[in-house]
């Protein structure tokens, strides 16, 4: 049995929400519990608990997968708020999940980390992000639209010989786009995979030593991919390739 430690998502106490409204929340979403369980995986989610405690459970994980949700916090990678501090991410979460990365990087743990993961694996290796791409960059490429959500999409560009295009088997594919944050300074020794054609936004990087650290990331959703149906490159691949990664450090 392959075990995946499942990065948290977290909801903070709201008054106004009906059930446990004043307790913090964590939780798997459930698409992507559906994308990860598959016979002989088991997705785990990780509790936000003191570093002794996490060491017994991050030891009997064979890779982990980092969730999307909340932006990044500008505090993490050393930046100054935009706009009156309007996206000011969190920060908690943060501090959270780059423990486990730092724990799988020193364990050679592999990482598949999607959206915030994306993000939040660039900030690890030392990069910076833009807070708001359309503020930032005046991208004219809708990355994220809050009713639509992951209905839009959008093609992505893989670079030559990329893990992308290997993956795929192509150099183009087409992905989904649930983000209004992106990849400003690419972290140390991350290799760019895909770039979006329109804006050159980066789109997929891995680290540039898979062998020993198996450190993959994308800024679409795999796990929404059902959404879009055959109007997007489906999940699949992805996944797989992923999974043999964790397989073959499971073996060593």
């Amino acid at each position: 049995m392959i075990r995946l430690g499942v990065s948290a998502c977290f909801m903070y106490p709201d008054p106004n929400r009906a059930v446990f409204g004043h307790k913090t929340l964590t939780y798997l979403e459930s698409d992507m519990a559906n994308f990860l369980c598959r016979p002989g995986v088991f997705p785990i989610m990780l509790p936000n608990v003191g570093d002794e405690l996490l060491e017994q459970y991050l030891l009997e994980m064979d890779g982990f997968v980092f969730q999307g949700g909340a932006d990044v916090s500008p505090k993490s990678y050393g930046a100054p708020l935009i706009e009156n501090g309007r996206w000011p991410g969190d920060y908690i979460r943060d501090q959270y999940e780059l423990r486990l990365m730092k724990w799988a990087f020193e364990h050679k743990k592999p990482i598949l980390a999607i959206c915030r993961g994306f993000q939040l694996m660039n900030v690890f290796f030392g990069g910076t992000l833009f807070q708001d791409l359309q503020i930032q960059t005046e991208t004219k490429v809708e990355h994220r639209n809050a009713e639509l959500y992951d209905k839009i999409n959008h093609s992505v560009v893989c670079t030559k010989d990329s893990l992308i295009e290997k993956i795929y088997q192509a150099n183009k594919l087409q992905v989904n786009s649930v983000h209004h944050q992106g990849v400003q300074k690419l972290g140390n020794n991350l290799v760019v995979d895909a770039l979006c054609p329109d804006d050159q936004l980066i789109e997929a990087f891995h680290y540039n030593d898979l062998e020993n650290n198996y450190f993959v990331g994308v800024q679409w959703h795999p796990e929404f991919s059902h959404t879009l149906g055959d109007k997007v490159h489906g999940p699949g691949p992805l996944l797989e390739h992923f999974l043999a990664a964790v397989k073959k450090q499971k073996k060593r």
